[in-house]
């Protein structure tokens, strides 16, 4: 909203948001038999978390990813933006692939001491997440509240890899180049050096999560279209947020299509941007934006109907 700074993330910056976002990715590798590797990929879905920018991916024993690796260690990593909820099946039904990265480089297999390592890593990574959410303030854990965290919380899908009930191998991936993809056809290769200069916005490990949150509540999104209104001019009949990051939030806008013969009008759905007013640096201070931006739209909308202030959302 204010002047003199840009309104979203460099390309480096959103693929390491991306990274730390998720927590899921399909891995690819090279089939490989006695002979040696051939030209068919394997592809399957794998968990991985980021230490010190590197992913650690855990790979259950019997995937066939731990037999191609021993006869060629390259790889490829491809990981999107979260998607819960009804975004993937929306995404999916206007043919628009979400925004994503892939990487390209080698599996670098670990021994068992640095297998410990990592899962010590892990372990203090989910437990740190743990208390920063008991210490959240009501601001964030009532948008939180309405995510459905089986399926949200990088900290509910990552701990099973800590069950020794089930075997795993664990490998850093080492990428030799990144790359974001916008949609069908935009991509945009990213230098390295960016990418290690770079650092995710730490509202990324509860992105999930707070995108859901206010998506499943039809009073948030009802915020959503009054922030279309009031900031971008823009009319709305219904909004879901796609992504979010310090800098503002991503937004999914239903609006009426041109009239029918039968009389009728299509819906169609576009992308907008909803900057804030003041980078959020974390989840507290992004919920207090939100808040922010709520109280002034509605007082705004108020002004302008001669209608009385409703209490505001959280």
């Amino acid at each position: 909203m204010k002047g003199g700074r840009t309104s979203v993330l460099t390309f480096a910056e959103k693929c390491k948001n991306i990274l730390a976002s998720n927590w899921q990715a399909n891995l690819n590798t090279v089939k490989a038999d006695a002979k040696g590797s051939k030209d068919e990929i394997y592809s399957s879905k794998v968990k991985y978390f980021v230490k010190k920018g590197r992913p650690f991916i855990w790979v259950p024993d019997d995937d066939l990813h731990n037999v191609n690796t021993v006869i060629d260690e390259r790889g490829s990593l491809a990981v999107t933006s979260p998607l819960p909820g009804s975004l993937a099946s929306l995404l999916q039904s206007l043919k628009k692939p979400p925004n994503r990265i892939a990487l390209v480089g080698e599996l670098v297999p670990l021994g068992d001491k640095k297998v410990k390592s990592a899962a010590a890593s892990l372990r203090e990574t989910l437990i740190s997440e743990g208390e920063a959410l008991k210490a959240f303030s009501y601001s964030v854990t009532g948008i939180l509240s309405s995510s459905d965290f089986r399926f949200t919380s990088r900290a509910e899908n990552l701990q099973e890899l800590l069950n020794e009930d089930q075997q795993y191998r664990v490998y850093k991936f080492n990428p030799s180049s990144i790359t974001y993809i916008e949609g069908k056809e935009n991509s945009h290769e990213v230098d390295l050096k960016d990418i290690e200069e770079s650092k995710a916005d730490s509202l990324s490990l509860f992105s999930a999560s707070l995108i859901d949150g206010i998506n499943q509540s039809e009073a948030r999104r009802r915020a959503l279209m009054i922030f279309c209104a009031t900031y971008l001019n823009k009319y709305v009949k219904d909004a879901l947020v796609l992504s979010i990051d310090r800098k503002g939030l991503d937004v999914l806008g239903k609006f009426v299509g041109p009239m029918m013969d039968d009389g009728s009008h299509e819906y169609q759905w576009k992308e907008l941007r909803l900057m804030l007013k003041e980078e959020a640096p974390d989840v507290e201070t992004f919920c207090k934006r939100l808040v922010e931006m709520e109280e002034e739209a509605i007082k705004n909308v108020s002004s302008f109907s001669g209608l009385p202030l409703e209490p505001k959302v959280t």
